[in-house]
């Protein structure tokens, strides 16, 4: 009996130490995020933060600008389409820091010719003064998730050239002649779920995308249900996605409140998120897709795709990019919206009635301001007192500009309008999204107008 014992025991001992081995070994810090008793305990491997620290420290800060005296470098340069109402010295100065933040190696020859600064033929300027633009739109537009931290170049490049955490679309799955059916990318090794056997690629749906991010149904079963179980395993992909970029554990947004669809006693984190997913779908859909044929073949995905950006492109690892660090304060140049130059008019107030709301945006922005928002307020009790009424949504968009990005933003700010809805407590079921509508005068862009999503109660 001994001697048959001892090949089970080692068995046994090696089975136990492959298990132990997918832990992680003692202390572990916990941090207490919010009341006690909802669920609120982040956990941190001190070991993990002391490899974070040296990857997340900012540049070295020149100090604030000079004063902007002097010539213009749209008047001295030649070519100068961003930037160019800077004077020379915080001009020069600001090409110098990108340089350090992108290509600190390859210096200026990384996206200009040497010969003649002025040309536009290395795909990489092209890039750059749009990456310039984007970090400006960032700033400008999206504080609800950058608050007034900011960000630079050096956010996302960390001196890199191409920064480290960007995404492609997966190459089609070889189905085999059909023979083992279609996988939907699962038990595909890939980082970007932690290797786990959710689907690989949960970025195509919700960072280019607008499909609800839903584990619970807001209806039951069967109308209207489409928290599918496949749907569910997207959603979860997503989220170890988040906790692997930031270093946090899900309740770091959520606690026993906020695993539903209702959004009444969440944490800030919570809402900061949700601006942060429609900022990268906003980022990829608006500045890197349009990119797309400036690229070569070889910085191209599998899928003849460009990168484009996830949460790990800024955070890489940290809850908050660089830890936090105020890395764009000494650059207000970067500050400034990208918008062509004169100021955006106040909007007027949201038409707010119980059966109709007209909300107004931004200039190129599918952010709903909270004043905007607030004109729902009536429509959303008259929807909930009607539980058999609908909502009709239709965005407009200005006759100015390109078609297919007039659109795209008409839909995107529909789809945020749609995403409050749902967030009040109205079933998806009951909310219907009409086709992108122009406006029937030839409106400039700068016209508020032309920049609404109407809201009908039927």
């Amino acid at each position: 009996m001994i001697r048959v014992a001892r090949p089970w025991a080692a068995l046994l001992a090696l089975c136990s130490t492959l298990l132990l081995a997918g832990c992680e070994r003692p202390p572990i810090d916990s941090v207490q995020n919010g009341y006690r008793g909802t669920g609120m305990l982040v956990n941190y491997n001190p070991r993990t933060l002391a490899e974070q620290i040296p990857n997340n420290q900012p540049p070295e800060s020149p100090g604030p600008p000079g004063a902007d005296a002097g010539p213009k470098a749209k008047d001295v340069y030649k070519n100068v389409k961003v930037l160019g109402d800077l004077s020379i010295a915080n001009f020069n100065r600001n090409m110098a820091a990108i340089t350090q933040w992108v290509a600190p190696k390859e210096g200026c020859a990384y996206c200009h010719n040497i010969q003649n600064f002025a040309e536009d033929a290395k795909y990489t300027k092209v890039v750059a003064r749009r990456m310039i633009q984007m970090t400006q739109h960032v700033n400008s537009e999206w504080k609800p998730h950058v608050a007034a931290t900011g960000v630079t170049c050096f956010t996302c490049h960390r001196g890199n050239p191409v920064p480290a955490n960007v995404w492609f679309a997966p190459d089609t799955h070889d189905r085999k002649a059909n023979f083992i059916g279609d996988l939907a990318g699962q038990n595909i090794a890939s980082k970007n779920v932690g290797f786990s056997s959710l689907p690989n690629d949960p970025f195509t749906s919700y960072l280019k995308g607008a499909m609800p991010i839903r584990v619970n149904s807001t209806t039951a079963l069967p109308s209207g249900n489409r928290a599918s179980i496949k749907q569910a395993e997207h959603t979860f992909g997503l989220m170890v996605h988040f906790s692997k970029s930031l270093g946090v554990n899900c309740t770091y947004c959520h606690n026993t409140s906020s695993l539903g669809s209702t959004w009444n006693n969440v944490p800030p984190q919570l809402a900061t998120a949700w601006h942060g997913i429609r900022m990268a779908r906003g980022l990829n859909n608006d500045y890197m897709e349009p990119l797309t044929a400036n690229f070569p073949a070889d910085r191209l995905g599998p899928m003849a795709d460009v990168a484009k950006v996830n949460c790990a492109t800024c955070h890489q690892g940290a809850y908050k990019p660089l830890f936090g660090a105020q890395v764009a304060k000494d650059f207000p140049e970067l500050w400034k919206s990208d918008k062509a130059g004169a100021a955006t008019p106040a909007l007027p107030p949201p038409v707010a009635e119980a059966s109709r709301s007209v909300l107004y945006f931004d200039l190129d922005s599918p952010v709903l301001q909270a004043v905007q928002a607030s004109g729902m307020s009536e429509l959303i009790a008259e929807l909930k007192a009607r539980p058999a009424a609908n909502a009709t949504i239709s965005g407009y968009h200005s006759a100015a500009g390109t078609l297919a990005h007039n659109q795209e933003l008409a839909k995107q700010r529909a789809f945020t309008v749609r995403d409050t809805l749902l967030a009040a407590g109205i079933a998806e079921k009951r909310v219907v999204l009409a086709k992108p509508q122009q406006t029937s005068a030839n409106v400039a862009g700068e016209d508020p107008s032309a920049r609404r999503v109407e809201v009908t109660v039927r």
